[in-house]
């Protein structure tokens, strides 16, 4: 027995068909864990180091308010559209905020509009694709764009990537900042803990260490992960939208344990390793570096949904949260730290063996 198709149109009584609204997708417990995961996650010292957009809602609310122009389009409520379009414009015409980089915060504007922007006429001209491949296109139109204003406009690539530099010197001297006046407001307290632990005394040196190396791989890395974070928002607004309106865009958001997409991007992997591995291309490294963080983090999501869907219902989100718990325990963070390396090594084996191995297909219903 199939089941009912929620896009299907029904027929009238003289056997012609009329169109009927879509219904909204239910259950916003799990939609809410991960708006807030991609809210607070950025603002951790250690993420705000390395990740390239800090204010998540920068991504967020013009991506949405494109899907409620599109909607509006296809029939939805205008009053929609007009809250989250001057959500949108609102944020787009506030200044940076305090201590925040003027020039890094054009960056980011500029390049949500031109994302949301982009999402929209995708979604807008090519209704057949699905989410992923709208992003995706929405994604390399945004990066074609990007580059060619590059090229003819103020900002080269090479002021663009000073700027980046710039602003996560400042959020780690910021930071820093913030340990040190916590340390100097309970100095007789910090010193028993230093007696006690002496390691501990070590703590704000290591800690700046630790951030300057964070912020030195995401610059090399600034456009693939930039360009995830841009997947993330766009996945994460395309499933507000469709809780928040009966206007149907296209398919709901799947769940993670069916997460897959063309096996052909598994040349953008080669090439990256190819790009990385030869020393005849050492010029275009960075390039190579770049594709080999988006489309192995692409290949490591996909490894979970193949996780997902063997482990029982909610284990793997169990395990986790554990894990991430740990990593904020002193004596267990290298463990944590271990562990979560370990496991996004195997997911990216496994997601990359199922481009040939198909794993769940061979299964038919999970365990």
């Amino acid at each position: 027995m199939t089941a009912p198709n929620p896009e299907a149109t029904p027929t009238t009584p003289t056997g012609g068909t009329s169109p009927a609204p879509a219904l909204s997708e239910r259950g916003w417990g799990k939609l809410f864990i991960a708006l807030a995961l991609f809210i607070v996650v950025p603002m951790i010292p250690h993420v705000r180091a390395i990740l390239p957009v800090e204010d998540t809602m920068l991504l967020f609310v013009p991506a949405l308010a494109a899907c409620t122009l599109v909607g509006w389009w296809a029939g939805g409520r205008a009053f929609l559209a007009i809250v989250w379009v001057g959500l949108a414009v609102g944020m787009a015409v506030q200044p940076a905020g305090v201590g925040g980089g003027n020039s890094f915060y054009n960056l980011e504007r500029g390049w949500s509009l031109l994302l949301a922007g982009s999402f929209g006429l995708v979604c807008l001209f090519n209704p057949r694709r699905g989410l992923f491949g709208r992003a995706s296109f929405a994604l390399a139109v945004t990066l074609v764009l990007a580059a060619v204003m590059s090229l003819v406009g103020p900002v080269t690539m090479s002021r663009a990537s000073k700027t980046v530099g710039e602003e996560f010197t400042r959020r780690n001297a910021e930071t820093m900042s913030k340990f040190r006046a916590a340390i100097d407001m309970y100095p007789q307290q910090w010193q028993e803990m230093v007696a006690k632990v002496p390691t501990l005394g070590d703590m704000p040196a290591e800690t700046d260490k630790q951030l300057t190396t964070l912020a030195s791989a995401g610059v090399s890395v600034f456009p693939a992960l930039l360009a995830l974070q841009s997947l993330a928002a766009l996945a994460l607004a395309w499933a507000t939208y469709h809780r928040l309106s009966r206007a149907r865009l296209g398919n709901p958001l799947r769940p993670l344990r069916e997460f897959r997409f063309n096996d052909q991007l598994v040349w953008g992997l080669i090439v990256g390793l190819t790009i990385v591995l030869l020393p005849t291309l050492s010029s275009v490294r960075g390039v190579g570096k770049n594709l080999l963080v988006f489309f192995g983090a692409l290949y490591a999501v996909r490894g979970f949904g193949v996780l997902t869907w063997f482990v029982a219902p909610g284990s793997l989100g169990v395990t986790l949260a554990v894990a991430t718990v740990m990593l904020f325990a002193p004596v267990l963070q290298l463990f944590a730290a271990l562990a979560f390396m370990l496991l996004g090594v195997g997911a990216l084996v496994l997601g990359l063996g199922d481009t040939w191995a198909d794993w769940r297909r061979r299964t038919g219903t999970p365990l």
